[in-house]
C-alpha cells in the first residue's frame, strides 16, 4: 500500500532511540524527510548518519523539551531546514515513577514537564505549519493512562492528559483540516524497557512472567509495530480518521490478562 508519504516532513520528538527511532525508519523508508527531536545528541547524529548513509533524508535537532521556549525555537529551526511540515509525532517521554506514596509535587511537576507540557508546547508552535499543510498529529500516549501501574502518578497523569487532548485538539482543529489521533503501546521492548527488565535479578524470568499476560502470541510488542500504526495514521489512507485511540498492545488492555 502507497501510504502517500514520500517528501512528507515529520517531525518526531524523541526520534532517536525505541519507539521513536522505529517511526523515523518507517518515515524514511517511505521517502518522507522525519526531523529527529532529541536530547540525546549522540543517538540522534548516530541516527541521521545512518539514515543518510543508505539514501534517505533526515534532519536532528538536539533540544531540551522540558523548556517550553525551546519547543518554539526547535519548530522554528525545523521550519529554516525543511520549509514546510506535514505533521508531528509527540512521542517523548518517560515513565520516570514519580509517585504517589514516596513522591512529591515537585517530582509530579516535572513528570508533567517530561511527559505532557512540552506536547502542547510543540503542538501550538507547530500550529501555523500544519495548517497551511492540512497536517497530521499522532501522539504516543501509554496503557498506564489507562490500565494505572502503582508507583508512577506523573506518567499516568501525563498520559492520560494526552489521551484527552487528542480528542480537545481533535475537535479544536477540524475546521483546519488537522486530524489528530493517538496510539497506545501496551508492553514494549525499547532500550529503556530492556534497562527496567535487567535491574531484576533474573530478567528473563520477570520477562516471562509479563508476556503470559499479553493475550495474542505471549510476546512484547514490536517498536516496528508500533511504528506501523502511526505512518498509516498519518497518510492520506487515514484521511477521515481523527480524535482515535489507536491500541498496538496484542490485546492487553481490552482483553482479560488472566488468559494464558
Amino acid at each position: 500500500m502507497n501510504l502517500e508519504l514520500n517528501d512528507k516532513v515529520v517531525l518526531v520528538t524523541g526520534g532517536a532511540r525505541g519507539i521513536g527511532e522505529a517511526i523515523v525508519h518507517g518515515l524514511s523508508r517511505e521517502g518522507a524527510t522525519p526531523v529527529v527531536v532529541d536530547k540525546d545528541e549522540r543517538a540522534a547524529l548516530a541516527l541521521q548518519r545512518t539514515l543518510a548513509g543508505a539514501g534517505m533524508r533526515c534532519e536532528s535537532i538536539i533540544a531540551d523539551l522540558t523548556d517550553p521556549a525551546a519547543c518554539a525555537d526547535v519548530v522554528a529551526d525545523a521550519l529554516r531546514r525543511t520549509q514546510r511540515l506535514d505533521a508531528l509525532v509527540n512521542n517523548a517521554g518517560v515513565n520516570d515513577r514519580a509517585g504517589l506514596r514516596d513522591g512529591s509535587v515537585d517530582a509530579f511537576v516535572t513528570s508533567l514537564h517530561r511527559n505532557l507540557v512540552h506536547c502542547y508546547a510543540m503542538t501550538r508552535a507547530s500550529l501555523d505549519a500544519l495548517t497551511a499543510s492540512c497536517g497530521s498529529i499522532v501522539n504516543i500516549a501509554s496503557k498506564v493512562a489507562l490500565t494505572g501501574q502503582g508507583g508512577t502518578s506523573g506518567y499516568a497523569a501525563s498520559k492520560g492528559g494526552l489521551l484527552a487532548l487528542t480528542r480537545e485538539w481533535a475537535v479544536d482543529l477540524a475546521p483546519l483540516g488537522i486530524r489528530v489521533n493517538a496510539v497506545v503501546p501496551a508492553e514494549v521492548m525499547t532500550p529503556l524497557y530492556r534497562q527496567w527488565l535487567d535491574s531484576f535479578p533474573e530478567p528473563e524470568t520477570k520477562l516471562g512472567e509479563i508476556v503470559q499476560h499479553i493475550p495474542l502470541g505471549h510476546r512484547m510488542t514490536t517498536t516496528d509495530e508500533i511504528a506501523s500504526a502511526v505512518l498509516f495514521l498519518l497518510s492520506a489512507r487515514a484521511s477521515h480518521i481523527t480524535a482515535q485511540h489507536i491500541h498496538v498492545d496484542g490485546g492487553y488492555v481490552h482483553l482479560d490478562r488472566a488468559l494464558t
